[in-house]
């Protein structure tokens, strides 16, 4: 028996990108009329230059661009004014609420405001999230509360509050994260709370069954953002391993958002969809030495 071996092949990571990857693919109006809170719309400050797109921003444009009206929330003003400036500058419907998700008198005030001036809400898309990066031996009681106070508790009173609004048919989407699923990133606080967040998707997806809402949860993996760069400063070698030779994108994040919100997914509940090409499977560049 004869075998033959592949010749490897130098992968060009462009090859992977396309129109949609980097947010310039035709709108199709697959949110048209719908009325939808981005909870972590702006965009954190970075160093960069020429920052990348975030998610929570590459998804509120998005949504917009798909014809819904977008309620841009975050805690800074100007994040969220930003992002709600492009949408109008595009030609799209926004407008900016304000909000410290980790004030739990905030929470529920927030969606009733956004869902007066939206005239309804019919989707509710949780992007806020922190991490303070402190191994275990150095994990204080403080830090521990605040990332499960915002990673959690947060999300949990955004449904709380949504279900008693929202119609059948509605879709709520929390974003976690691959840290979810491993221990590599020695962040105890981040990764446990991220992992709660996709057991609470489920618990807000059986809640909702009974109304007609769904909810969903999106892991993105090493995905090139403010927060990603800040991150990729911190641990050099945090993405040598990524799949096509490349990290993702806020747009293809945004991406599978639209389609977990839109009706297209009408039959998509308690699911966990991981952005991350395939690395959490165990599919990884192998470095070059």
């Amino acid at each position: 028996m004869s075998t033959t071996t592949r010749a490897p092949i130098k992968l060009d990571p462009s090859s992977s990108l396309h129109p949609e990857s980097i947010g310039q693919a035709k709108a199709l109006g697959r949110l048209q009329g719908r009325r939808i809170m981005v909870v972590g719309a702006g965009q954190r400050k970075t160093v960069d230059e020429e920052p990348p797109i975030g998610n929570g921003r590459a998804i509120s444009v998005l949504f917009a661009r798909e014809g819904a009206t977008v309620a841009c929330v975050d805690i800074a003003q100007d994040a969220a004014d930003n992002t709600c400036q492009q949408i109008i500058s595009e030609g799209g419907k926004a407008f900016t609420d304000i909000a410290d998700v980790s004030d739990p008198n905030a929470i529920a005030p927030c969606l009733e405001r956004c869902a007066k001036q939206l005239g309804g809400l019919d989707g509710l898309m949780l992007n806020v999230g922190i991490s303070h990066g402190l191994q275990l031996p150095n994990m204080t009681i403080e830090s521990w509360d605040k990332n499960f106070g915002i990673n959690v508790r947060s999300h949990m009173q955004f449904a709380q509050a949504a279900l008693k609004v929202m119609d059948p048919g509605s879709s709520i989407i929390l974003t976690s994260s691959v840290a979810s699923q491993r221990a590599n990133g020695y962040n105890p606080a981040y990764e446990a709370s991220k992992a709660a967040q996709i057991a609470l998707g489920r618990a807000i997806a059986r809640a909702g069954e009974e109304r007609g809402i769904r909810c969903n949860v999106i892991a993105p993996g090493y995905i090139d953002t403010p927060m990603g760069r800040d991150a990729s400063r911190r641990r050099s070698d945090r993405a040598v391993t990524v799949p096509f030779g490349r990290q993702g994108t806020g747009w293809e994040v945004a991406y599978a958002a639209l389609f977990l919100m839109s009706h297209e997914s009408s039959y998509v509940n308690a699911h966990t969809l991981f952005v991350d090409g395939g690395h959490l499977s165990g599919i990884q560049r192998v470095p070059k030495g």
